[in-house]
């Protein structure tokens, strides 16, 4: 369980931290899946680009330097929220149809490193040491 949970904390770290970058440098050129960004004012680039990377690093800095592991849980918890914003801006906007599956598998996941960093497998807790 721990190496899925850590196989899940990198791809989903390193995601949100490339998709937190994006928000500030918006290519042009983007596929049509992800035109959306473009609709997007200032405000919510810089709030959502800048919670997405701290997410993103909130779920890999704590367990690979080994302090701090109860931030990993709560970095996934807060991009939880920040998925659930995003869903409401998607369905206001009418692009939940083309991002709402990935929006709902990416809350499911978060959802689930959040259950095994705080119950299953915390960071820093040996195997058998519950």
């Amino acid at each position: 369980m721990n190496r899925f949970l850590w196989v899940l904390q990198i791809v989903l770290g390193l995601y949100w931290v490339a998709i937190g970058i994006t928000h500030f440098i918006l290519p042009a050129g983007l596929p049509a899946a992800m035109a959306w960004m473009y609709e997007l004012s200032p405000e919510l680039h810089l709030i959502s680009g800048t919670l997405e990377i701290l997410g993103g690093l909130g779920l890999l800095i704590p367990g690979f330097i080994k302090r701090f592991a109860f931030l990993v849980p709560l970095a996934a918890l807060g991009l939880v929220f920040v998925m659930f914003g995003a869903m409401i801006w998607h369905t206001q906007h009418g692009s939940f149809a083309t991002t709402g599956p990935l929006n709902i598998a990416l809350v499911l996941t978060l959802s689930f490193i959040v259950w095994g960093r705080w119950k299953r497998a915390p960071l820093g807790v040996k195997a058998g040491a519950s």
